[in-house]
């Protein structure tokens, strides 16, 4: 059985551009720092208007950069050269007009855009700037420019209230967005492997209701249905998400919400029921070339459903229950030889052996079988762990981790038919 261990790709290399969503870089800072990774941070001169370089060294626990340390040497080399060599992803955050066109001509008039071209490593943009700024003919050109240059990496900006009133496009992303952004570009190292693909994903468990405010479900929360969308998103993928999640959930990941992402795009379709599910699954399976069943779905519903709320006197003394649609069988048997069904398997005590009957009786390519009954694993769980086995039983361990570490393993596996340490 193969196993899956963590990278050792941990060096985070921030630059903060002048302007006000610069204090959102803080949040981006401080929990990178507590996720382990390692964080050094220049400063623009416009940056130290509004945040300043004893916060963000506070936050990344190391000094933080800025123009008057340009000519400074560490271990005898230029300063701009050992940060470039040093940093696995480069993040800059927000990213301004003026340093985005810098970068699309290759100039470099300070320690930030030096730092910059002297590095190989992938580059994760996240702009921010007034609306009639962004959708400036110049800017879109020189931002269409830029990410033509497969270093780069772009994430937002999203739309919504400006700091100046307006209400637009050209809101930096998030923290979440760009903290996920940045971990998926750690892991692929900015490869599009799925770059042009469908991936056809259902996430969160169904409900199936006996009246306006009553259900059976399930402790579902879609936390690994999102994990595989942003991540396949962060590889390219065209994205469709089939999804039961919370509104309250789906909130905290607002490139699903706002449907794109870097080079690949994103659509969600919110459904509630297996037969919803069921519908929504079917309608765009045909063009799908990745399908993957992580959603949570009802194996029965109740038998009798009222349009009104029951009066607690009026509830039966027994609910009579009928079996819902397999969706995941049914996708089996109406698999084209060019996709990839991919089910998932919550099981308690042994996850192996029912797994592999799901997955021979369902004809799947692949099944990921996780543990629901141990710490730190399963439903509403950050972190997961499973044994990925595919159709010729082989077995591939996934040790705990992140959700969205997990999402990107079993990428890996689907595409590579190994894992990638």
């Amino acid at each position: 059985m193969a196993s899956a261990k963590n990278r050792n790709l941990t060096k985070v290399l921030i630059g903060i551009g002048g302007g006000i969503a610069a204090y959102k870089v803080c949040e981006v800072i401080s929990s990178l720092f507590k996720a382990g990774l390692q964080v050094r941070v220049i400063l623009t001169r416009s940056a130290q208007e509004f945040i300043t370089p004893l916060t963000v060294a506070t936050l990344s626990r190391h000094q933080a950069y800025t123009d008057d340390d340009f000519w400074q040497a560490i271990n005898g080399r230029p300063l701009h050269i050992e940060l470039g060599e040093w940093a696995d992803v480069v993040v800059l955050a927000p990213l301004t007009a003026n340093t985005l066109g810098k970068l699309t001509y290759g100039l470099a008039d300070n320690l930030l855009t030096n730092t910059v071209l002297a590095s190989t490593s992938p580059v994760l943009l996240a702009p921010a700037m007034n609306t009639d700024m962004w959708e400036q003919v110049a800017v879109q050109r020189n931002w269409q420019q830029l990410l033509q240059d497969r270093r780069y990496h772009s994430v937002g900006p999203g739309a919504g209230l400006l700091a100046c009133d307006r209400i637009g496009a050209g809101r930096m992303a998030e923290p979440p967005e760009i903290i996920a952004s940045v971990q998926s570009l750690l892991h692929t190292q900015g490869k599009r492997d799925l770059a042009g693909k469908r991936v056809l994903i259902s996430a969160g468990g169904t409900r199936e209701h006996l009246d306006p405010v009553r259900f059976i479900g399930n402790p579902s929360t879609g936390k690994m249905g999102l994990a595989l969308a942003q991540a396949a998103i962060n590889r390219g993928a065209i994205v469709t998400l089939i999804h039961s999640i919370p509104a309250g959930l789906s909130s905290d990941f607002p490139a699903i919400a706002n449907g794109r992402e870097e080079r690949g795009s994103m659509k969600a379709i919110t459904v509630v029921s297996a037969e919803e599910m069921r519908q929504a699954m079917l309608l765009n399976f045909p063009l799908s070339d990745l399908i993957v069943m992580s959603a949570a779905v009802a194996d029965v519903k109740p038998g009798i459903y009222s349009n009104e709320k029951l009066a607690k006197r009026s509830l039966p003394s027994t609910l009579p229950l009928e079996p819902v649609p397999d969706i995941l069988a049914e996708l089996g048997n109406l698999k084209h030889p060019h996709q990839t069904l991919i089910g998932f398997a919550a099981q308690t005590g042994d996850i192996v052996t029912p797994a592999l009957e799901k997955l021979q009786r369902k004809k799947l390519d692949f099944i990921v079988a996780n543990p629901i009954d141990q710490p730190d694993s399963g439903f509403g769980s950050d972190r997961n762990k499973a044994i990925v086995i595919d159709n010729k039983e082989r077995q591939f361990e996934i040790e705990p981790c992140s959700k969205l570490q997990m999402a990107h393993y079993i990428f890996d596996i689907v595409q590579n038919g190994t894992l990638v340490l």
